[in-house]
């Protein structure tokens, strides 16, 4: 007696956010003269050798100098370019905050801050290369914007975006594959949050690497009965704060989760929700520590940056 199966889906296809970022980047450089990418010897990680052929004078290489990367980007930006800094984000922001808060914000030049292999990307180079504060840190900077795009097409049209914003912007360009996870005709609105997944118990909040995990933990508690909502926010400053009062009001719970310190996406979301509309919460991210070393997989699950660890959180919330 034979039994038919139904094989298992194929997995999703995973995609590096930098090959997208290049390819926007070469396609908005041949529309507008103006702009130009400054990097710190790092044409290699940021993927930009289709750039550097096509463009060859439009690229500016300062070597490894961050502070003087920000600043040759905002003279230029002075002068009348657009320029795309592109460098590992740890080295950008931690090294050129002086010059990203006073050249690039204060001034309100017209520079885009493109934070390479973000969060622990780099998880086996350990904390000196781990960009967990870039988010926490950044959205202080009053006049910045802040995106963390969840997949190829949310960073390919941020990075249209910013090139036409007359303002300074922050991308922070994941490493990591990640699949795609918006819908084929979405359009990516500063400011403006995505509900990928309804739900009626539980608002999970997600951006960047963390949205596919918080979908696979909304998956799980759909097999327990659990309703949750998944709420995509690309853009950490300015927050989508109707999106969250709303969430706040329908589920009467929330779960952020980030792939940064929890003061990132987790702390700009309590300082909402504690003015405008109080309800429990959980953040899943790094906790006030360095990352230890390992794979960016293992470093992910280790924080609870995971499937389990949303619906670990989500079972605490609703007292299961």
């Amino acid at each position: 007696m034979s039994t038919t199966t139904t094989p298992p889906a194929a997995p999703a296809a995973l995609h590096d956010c930098r090959d997208a970022y290049v390819e926007a980047l070469i396609a908005a450089a041949d529309a507008d003269p103006r702009i130009v990418a400054v990097v710190n010897d790092s044409v290699g990680s940021s993927k930009l050798a289709p750039f550097a052929k096509r463009f060859g004078d439009r690229l500016i290489n300062v070597g490894i100098a961050e502070q003087d990367m920000v600043g040759v980007a905002a003279g230029l930006a002075n002068g009348g370019k657009v320029p795309f800094v592109s460098a590992a984000s740890c080295f950008l922001t931690a090294r050129a905050m002086e010059q990203i808060k006073v050249d690039a914000a204060y001034s309100q030049h017209h520079v885009v801050l493109c934070g390479m292999s973000p969060g622990m990307a780099y998880g086996e180079l350990g904390p000196t290369h781990h960009s967990i504060e870039d988010i926490a840190w950044l959205r202080a900077i009053p006049g910045l914007t802040v995106v963390s795009p969840a997949d190829p097409a949310e960073t390919a049209q941020a990075v249209r975006w910013a090139a036409g914003h007359d303002g300074p912007v922050f991308l922070r360009i994941s490493r990591m594959g990640v699949p795609d996870v918006n819908v084929a005709d979405y359009t990516f609105v500063p400011g403006k949050a995505v509900t990928l997944r309804e739900g009626s118990d539980v608002t999970i909040i997600a951006n960047g690497t963390a949205v596919t995990r918080a979908l696979a933990g909304a998956d799980q508690l759909a097999d327990e009965g659990v309703s949750a909502a998944v709420l995509s926010m690309p853009t950490v400053k300015p927050l989508d704060v109707d999106a969250l009062v709303a969430a706040a009001r329908s589920t009467g719970a929330l779960i952020t989760v980030e792939e940064a310190l929890t003061s990132g996406l987790g702390g700009a979301v309590a300082e909402v929700v504690v003015r405008h509309h109080p309800v429990p919460m959980r953040m899943i991210g790094v906790p006030d520590a360095f990352a230890p070393t390992g794979s960016a997989g293992w470093l992910m699950d280790h924080f609870g940056i995971s499937a389990a660890g949303v619906v670990a959180a989500a079972h605490e919330l609703l007292g299961r």
